[in-house]
């Protein structure tokens, strides 16, 4: 199939991954309308965005997905025939500490967000979409073989997971038993320019410039598949557009790695590009006690994107990582501003009283 939606409501699009969304999308389809709703919780950050602040095809609203008042009136004003679904808490050791927002955001967030969508698309499901993203984390833990699947029973070990579990449920729930025309993503670790430093990749980089000690849980052996987020948001782009109604993917970068040999590599990687001694920097390493229910592996099984829709990662490990740490260590003060929140700072000097729409 072939859906070119008209005016595109992404939430959480100052987020992460959310942000790289819009960063990509916005230039490319100038006749698309894409707004922007993000509560600019904690990891929300709007200078992220300022090299699309001004397009003609993009707006800003600051909003909860858990407002239906709000969402009423965004649908109503601006015809969304699409939603692309980013909003969530999204740190496993903040959903440890207090699994209350997770519950909130993730799960009730999710369904408000859907009953919008439905009053609104009532009688033209046939022309709009709804994009949940997901992770691989609602699958549970792999061993040291094998690989995720679209048919793995769920199996999630932390609140995160169990509350991105429960609105990937509801999203199933709602295409059943109401006709919401959805699809819904699973992908694996993103890394790459943006990203929140309280995350593995931008904490490393950060803590080894500075000097300070670098925390892997454990003896740092539990595996993860990375993905680099701009392959990420490729293959969303293309399986909003591409995919049909109903159907579930998961996006891998098929880039296995163990904590312990991840962070080795950064630390040497940073090394490197800061002209020192290759290796300098490993002794910053300190394992720590590791956190309750740590997945041992997630891996999933990229192969029928690959191979139904065309989409390929463009970045291996070794590429993606030199990327990264480059863009970190030339935007030292992007991640200082987050540290000592004067991040929040650029929210009330672009927008100040003038509002958000």
């Amino acid at each position: 199939m072939s859906f070119a939606p008209s005016a595109v409501l992404v939430t959480g699009g100052a987020g992460f991954i959310g942000s790289n969304y819009l960063l990509h999308v916005v230039p490319r389809y100038a006749d698309t309308l894409f707004v922007n709703l993000d509560a600019l919780t904690y990891a929300g950050n709007l200078a992220n965005l300022t090299d699309i602040e001004a397009r003609d095809n993009y707006r800003f609203v600051h909003g909860d997905v858990t407002d239906a008042d709000l969402l009423s009136r965004l649908f109503a004003e601006y015809g969304f025939d699409a939603v692309v679904h980013f909003a969530a808490e999204s740190h496993v050791d903040r959903s440890i500490l207090d699994p209350t927002a997770f519950v909130r955001t993730n799960v009730h967030g999710t369904l408000v967000l859907m009953q919008a969508a439905r009053a609104a698309w009532k009688g033209s499901e046939d022309i709009c979409r709804f994009h949940h993203i997901s992770t691989d984390e609602v699958f549970g833990s792999l061993g040291p073989e094998g690989h995720f699947t679209a048919d793995t029973s769920y199996a999630p070990r932390s609140p995160y997971a169990a509350s991105k579990a429960s609105a990937d449920h509801l999203v199933r729930a709602f295409a059943t038993t109401y006709g919401l025309p959805v699809v819904i993503t699973n992908t694996s670790n993103n890394y790459g320019p943006w990203q929140f430093p309280e995350k593995l990749i931008p904490l490393v980089i950060r803590n080894a410039v500075a000097g300070e000690p670098i925390p892997v849980y454990g003896r740092g052996e539990n595996v993860r598949d990375w993905l680099f987020v701009e392959d990420h948001v490729e293959a969303l782009d293309r399986v909003l557009r591409s995919a049909p109604n109903g159907s579930t993917w998961l996006i891998g970068g098929d880039q296995e790695i163990s904590n312990l040999e991840l962070v080795e590599r950064l630390l040497d990687e940073v090394d490197r590009q800061t002209g020192s001694q290759v290796g300098t920097r490993r002794p910053l390493i300190r394992f720590v006690t590791d956190r309750p229910g740590h997945d041992f592996r997630y891996a999933l099984d990229s192969s029928p994107i690959q191979e139904q829709l065309g989409w390929q990662p463009k970045h291996d490990l070794e590429k993606g990582l030199q990327r990264t740490v480059r863009w970190y260590l030339d935007h030292i003060r992007w991640m200082e501003n987050i540290l000592d929140g004067e991040y929040r700072s650029y929210y009330a000097t672009q927008y100040g009283s003038r509002g958000m729409n």
